[in-house]
């Protein structure tokens, strides 16, 4: 039987992703619901691997948020 994913809070989808992580279609679909919630007005924080240049980009986005907090 499997859960609705829609239907379980994000501590309960985070723990059934934890309890299926090497369940490949498990994972992924509660992966999809809890982003699925995600607020679309949030700022969007890039995957490292998905920009041209991880190190330089990565260490800007660092430094940015660093200015931010002093």
């Amino acid at each position: 039987m499997t859960p609705d994913l829609h239907q379980m809070t994000n501590a309960e989808l985070k723990e059934y992703i934890s309890a299926h992580r090497n369940d490949d279609r498990a994972f992924r679909a509660a992966l999809e619901v809890i982003m699925s919630r995600r607020d679309p007005n949030a700022p969007y924080q890039p995957y490292p691997f998905d920009l041209s240049d991880p190190e330089s980009e990565v260490q800007a986005i660092f430094a940015d948020k660093l200015k931010r907090t002093e």
